[in-house]
């Protein structure tokens, strides 16, 4: 994993920080409530791991709780409403797909798109994050590696009949993540997070949760392209 020294002139206490850190903070602090709704409605659609999912569920819960004792650490109100515009694409995707019961979709979305999204940027950011949210960050990236390797057993495990749909999800979905990234760039730089270290964290995240399904390098290619041509 790419990592970044932290730097000595990073005041986290600067109205530059702080307001960079209001949307950063609102963002995963939304990232996390959305995947508490995203895996309660997967618990609907796939019964048989209904006690798993509910247990995830409830893991993204605590994990949003702690992003918020972050920004009330720093004395920082998050910019809710500017997260939930962020995550708008993805959200409405999420939900079409699982009116539709295409659990596979929702599957790609939350277990393996954003999942990976969270897990790159926890990595990037914990090298230059304050001591309160380090600690809180650490604890979390553990637990999201935990929600990554639900997706890929079940996906793996379905792979054959799943493999045309998640194609079909990845065209739709991915760009969006860099869209995503290209939104908050500014931001996470002033955080001392640059964009080339997520896009390559991600990329090999991704990369490798396609492989663990049953993606060979070349499909893997191909598919990590439809993100790339957007970044």
């Amino acid at each position: 994993m790419q990592q970044l020294e932290i730097s000595p002139d990073i005041d986290f206490h600067s109205e530059t920080y702080k307001d960079a850190y209001s949307r950063i903070n609102a963002i995963v602090i939304e990232g996390e409530l959305e995947a508490n709704a995203n895996y309660q409605r997967l618990a609907e659609l796939l019964p048989e791991s209904k006690d798993d999912l509910l247990g995830l569920a409830k893991m993204e819960s605590r994990h949003m709780k702690g992003f918020q004792a972050c920004g009330r650490n720093l004395q920082v109100t998050p910019d809710m409403e500017f997260a939930k515009q962020f995550f708008a694409e993805l959200h409405q995707n999420f939900q079409i797909a699982a009116a539709e019961g295409r659990i596979v979709t929702c599957l790609l979305i939350q277990s393996l798109i954003i999942e990976c999204f969270a897990i790159s940027a926890y990595n990037i950011y914990i090298p230059v994050a304050d001591d309160f949210a380090r600690k809180i960050t650490e604890g979390v990236v553990k637990d999201e590696y935990l929600h990554l390797n639900f997706g890929e057993e079940w996906l793996k495990a379905n792979f054959e009949s799943s493999k045309a749909e998640l194609e079909e999800a990845n065209r739709q979905n991915l760009p969006i993540v860099w869209r995503m990234l290209n939104q908050v760039e500014t931001d996470a730089r002033v955080l001392g997070m640059e964009k080339e270290a997520l896009v390559e964290d991600f990329m090999i995240s991704y990369g490798e949760a396609l492989s663990n399904i049953g993606f060979g390098p070349r499909d893997i290619m191909r598919m990590s392209a439809h993100g790339l041509a957007a970044a």
